[in-house]
């Protein structure tokens, strides 16, 4: 993705400038299978609230999941669950 977080967009959903690129971390699976991938670029509207990842990002994303054997590298993260 092109954008950094200084550039605003069109919000795809509202239509309305001032959408910013915010990087986040997204989890996949969970237990042993859990996956995290770090700086996932998402598109987040102040006018609407929306917050989406662009197709370009869902294909990167898929990319690493099916290769996430050679992209990944094993951590220890201390983990609570709500209750």
């Amino acid at each position: 993705m092109s954008e950094n977080s200084k550039t605003t967009i069109t919000c795809d959903i509202c239509g309305k400038e001032g959408a910013k690129i915010r990087f986040v971390s997204k989890s996949y699976g969970r237990g042993p299978t859990l996956f995290v991938i770090e700086n996932v670029p998402i598109v987040s509207c102040p006018h609407c609230g929306e917050s989406y990842l662009t197709a370009e990002t869902l294909h990167e994303i898929e990319r690493i999941k099916l290769h996430r054997q050679s992209f990944a590298e094993e951590r220890s993260v201390p983990v609570a669950v709500f209750a």
